[in-house]
Formats: structure tokens, sequence, C-alpha cells
């Protein structure tokens, strides 16, 4: 980040990044994944939705009498699209082989020396608008930035990624441009390739490649508040998302990993403990997932479940009774041996998917700061002894968020 009076650095200034290379001779197409250590924390008080509306714009402004950077992927037959963390930004194309140089330059293009335009601009932001409108119409979506704000008060980490609409609309071109060359451009940035050989060139396209340092990007970490444990409040007449949240280690932190199993023991597959008692015992929902997401000062660990509302008092009664059977030691050790299997397998699959390996890498190597490969993070999956996810059970029993959408008027 910038200090008072700091230019961003010039071209002259600027070195290349950590470049990885999966190379597969048997693959057809070349996924290419640029990440930035830059996120929807970083919005200045007021601008929240400052990052979401950024990401948008690079991967829709035109340039140089060519269409944006979306269109001109689409138009030769492949995908791309580009997502917003809190921490991190991915931008991301799958193309065949032989367009991998053509679109890794255009994607550098793209993002680094972007033209802001003011008729572009308008257009994109009421489209950021629309899609902040839609989700605050989706109890799904809304009762997990409630649970994160329960989690996280006042906490950059419990700020919506995808912004506030009230702030969002005020927001002006020159605000974003000013985000986008003080910090975007001063985050440490990464390149993953995943093709059948390297991109050709790719030294020379890299010339100007922003330094992407050697420091987290989000040091020093600020202090945590105290989360907001207040009972959820009364679901509304029809239907009701209910999301569990509590605090799980940060992304530097030891045992995250039993987070992430856990997330299996408590997820939504037929071999999980909630899935037997929601679905077969019971009957109470169809719809529930849980997951894992570590962030600098901490992780989160969710669980979202959709029940009737006069089953949420039932449900909350059920996930406190299997987090503390297994905080208590009162599940079998095959139980924790089938999910860390299915946790393993998760990250298998996702890793046999060219794009999702380039996305998983360009997260997991955040920027070009951290040392991460996929073999390493099965490793330690492998590695989670039934008395971790004990331990992770019991803190969470004992610090978790609660909260439903709708709510009753």
């Amino acid at each position: 980040m910038l200090t008072a009076g700091e230019k961003p650095p010039t071209t002259a200034e600027r070195v290349r990044p950590q470049v990885v290379s999966l190379l597969d001779p048997n693959l057809e197409t070349t996924s290419v994944c640029l990440s930035v250590g830059y996120g929807a924390r970083l919005d200045p008080q007021g601008r929240c939705g400052v990052a979401h509306l950024l990401e948008h714009l690079l991967f829709s402004l035109p340039k140089a009498g060519r269409p944006s950077f979306a269109e001109w992927v689409e138009r030769r037959g492949g995908t791309t699209n580009a997502e917003t963390g809190l921490e991190t930004m991915l931008f991301h194309a799958q193309v065949a082989a032989e367009d991998a140089r053509e679109t890794t330059a255009m994607m550098l293009d793209s993002v680094l020396d972007p033209v802001f335009d003011e008729q572009v601009f308008d257009l994109e932001r009421e489209v950021v608008v629309k899609e902040m409108v839609t989700a605050a119409a989706d109890p799904a979506d809304l009762v997990q930035d409630v649970v994160f704000e329960k989690l996280f008060p006042g906490h950059p980490i419990g700020r919506p990624i995808g912004g506030r609409i009230d702030e969002l609309r005020a927001l002006t071109s020159a605000d974003v441009e000013e985000e986008y060359r003080t910090r975007f451009l001063t985050g440490p940035m990464a390149l993953v390739v995943v093709g059948p050989r390297p991109v050709d060139g790719i030294d020379d396209l890299l010339a100007t490649f922003p330094d992407p340092g050697t420091a987290s990007p989000f040091a020093p970490t600020l202090p945590l508040p105290a989360p907001d444990l207040t009972p959820p409040g009364t679901p509304g007449p029809d239907f009701a998302w209910t999301c569990f949240a509590g605090r799980s280690p940060a992304l530097d932190g030891a045992g995250k990993e039993a987070y992430t199993v856990l997330s299996m023991l408590l997820g939504s597959s037929p071999s999980s403990l909630l899935y037997r008692k929601l679905r077969v015992e019971e009957a109470l929902s169809y719809a529930f997932e849980s997951w894992s997401r570590f962030y600098t000062e901490a992780g989160v660990w969710r669980l979202l479940v959709g029940v009737e509302p006069e089953a949420v008092g039932r449900l909350v009664e059920i996930v406190d009774g299997l987090l503390a059977d297994l905080a208590e030691g009162r599940v079998p050790d095959e139980e924790f041996a089938v999910a860390r299997r299915k946790a393993e397998m998760r990250l298998v699959t996702q890793g046999e998917t060219p794009i999702e390996r380039a996305r998983l890498t360009a997260l997991g190597i955040r920027g070009g700061t951290a040392d991460w490969s996929l073999d390493q993070a099965r490793a330690a999956l492998r590695a989670v002894t039934p008395a971790q996810v004990a331990r992770a059970a019991a803190t969470l029993r004992g610090d978790l968020a609660v909260a439903v959408r709708p709510e009753a008027a």
C-alpha cells in the first residue's frame, strides 16, 4: 500500500513476478490465471464495492479499436471470467493452445494498462448495482453477508465483497481509477499457466509486470473484534436460510485443514454426519453446504442450510449436537477417515480440470508470496487427525454466529 505522497511504480521500475507453468502434453487448451493481492477488504470507508466494480471494468473496457478482453476471448471460442474475493482478485481464461500467447498478452494489457472510459464506467456500475440488488433479494446470499458482519463487526473481513448498493451508486470513475493506481497496481501478482506447453515469449510479455514483493499484501494485520453471538431473529413465514459461521485459523495458521475436514463431516455429501441426520433421519432439509475460507487474520467456517421456518430451532439443536459429539470424541475414527478422504478427493477432482487447477494454484500462491502446490495441499489434508478435528469442533461450538433470512416482519 502506498503512503501519502508516494507514486505508483513506473514501467521502468516493474520487474517480472513469479510464473507457474503446469504442463500436460495431452491438453488441447491453455488456461491462464492472473492473481492479484487486492480485494474487497481494501475498499475505503464509504466506498464499499470499489474492488468489485474494478474487476468488472478491467474485463469490460475496450481499447485501441478492439472489444473488451471478455468479448475478445469468447469470439475465439474460449471462456473467461474474473472474480473478487476479500483479499485476492483473479482473472482467468481458457483458450485453444495456439491462442495462448495472444490471450496472455491481451489479458496483461487489459488488466495492467486499461483506458478508463466514463460511458463504459456508467454502464458497468449499473450492471454491478443490479447484481447486488439481485443478491439482496436472495436470502441465501443475504444471510451470508449478515453472518460475516456478526462474526467480524467493524472489521474489513466482515464487509460484503460485492459492495453496498448506496455506496456503489455514489462511486465515480475517478474513485475507481484512484484505487486501481494506488492499491491494485501495488499489490503482489502472479501468473499461472496450465497447458500443453509454456506460453511462447512469456519473458517479453511480462517485461512490464509489477514487482510481486515478498511480504503479505495485508501486513500488518488488524485486531479482531469480539463476534456478535446474539441468537438469530424469528424466521419469515415461508422458507428460511440459516447460516452458521465460526472463526478458523488464518491463512498461515496451523491446523486450518482440520476445518476443511470438518466441512466434509457436516457437508452435503451422503457420507456426512449432517446428511444422515438432516436428510435420512429427519428429512428437514434438501439444500445445505459447508465450506471454509482463510484470510490474513482469521478464517471462516460456514454451514448454510435451507429449512422451513418451524424447523430452525431443531436445526440449531442438530448442529450443536453434532459439534458436541465431534468435540467430545463420540464419533468413530472411521467417520474422520471418510471425511478426510472426501476432502482430498474434492481437491483432486478440482485439480484435474485445467481452469480449476489454474485457479487453485493462483489462490494458493497468493500473488507469488506463498509456496503452494496441489501435492502439498493433499499431504496437509492427509495429515489431519481426529484430535485436530475435535479441537476445531470445540472451538466452533463455543464461538458460533448464527443468522437467518428472511426474518419475520
